[in-house]
């Protein structure tokens, strides 16, 4: 007797499979997963010309204050951000990357990239296209 194959645990196995992957490449760089992701999330708001303050990652990742300042207090140790403060109060401290930071952006891209080619390997234009067909067919069905 055959197993019937279930897409929501393919999509799910396959999310952890790429979430390890992407935690090791990550780390590679010499960062955690949470600072990878906050790393990439303070350079695009900053390329976007948006100032962030440490409240603003609190709202966004929807994580407690206590561990947002456990790891900016990590990653101002280690040279990877700056935080600066505001004329108008006091309290609050504006979150800045250091130029150590967009080197080691420039280095998680790399890894990004790495994995998308190691993704993509094997596959032909017509699967690829077909992956992303079958993806959004799917998520308008879920929507």
């Amino acid at each position: 007797m055959e197993c019937e194959e279930h897409i929501g645990f393919a999509v799910k196995s396959l999310n952890n499979q790429l979430r390890r992957t992407m935690d090791q490449r990550v780390q590679e760089c010499g960062l955690t997963g949470m600072q990878g992701m906050l790393l990439g999330y303070l350079y695009d708001c900053m390329q976007a010309g948006r100032e962030i303050f440490q409240r603003d990652l609190e709202r966004d990742f929807g994580i407690r204050r206590s561990t947002v300042t456990g790891v900016l207090q990590l990653m101002e140790r280690e040279g990877l951000i700056l935080r600066e403060a505001v004329a108008e109060d006091a309290r609050l401290k504006r979150l800045k990357l250091t130029e150590k930071a967009y080197e080691k952006h420039r280095q998680m891209g790399d890894k990004l990239e790495e994995i998308e080619r190691q993704m993509r390997r094997g596959l032909s234009e017509d699967e690829i296209r077909m992956f992303f067909a079958l993806v959004r067919r799917i998520e308008k069905n879920l929507g």
